[in-house]
């Protein structure tokens, strides 16, 4: 196999602008140069990457998620197209 193909993998802190969190994850982003750097409560510092939407902020995942058909699809359709 050819060397140096790929890039590094290394842990990479998420931080959620929209929920305020930092998570830490492994990614490639951390060969990219000019990320900004933030030490976590564990002492070490990280690259961070800003996310607009994590599984902290996310409706689906938070459980403010909205009901848009709150009517069944079956309902409707015999409601429009059943027997008169």
């Amino acid at each position: 196999m050819k060397s140096n193909t790929h890039p590094t993998y290394g842990l990479v802190a998420f931080r959620d602008k929209s929920a305020g969190t930092t998570f830490l994850s492994r990614s490639t982003l951390s060969t990219r140069v000019g990320l900004p750097t933030q030490a976590l409560e564990d002492g070490t510092t990280y690259p961070v990457f800003d996310v607009d939407v994590s599984a902290a902020s996310h409706p689906f995942w938070t459980g403010n998620a909205r009901v848009l058909d709150s009517e069944g699809r079956v309902e409707k359709f015999r409601r429009r197209y059943g027997r008169r």
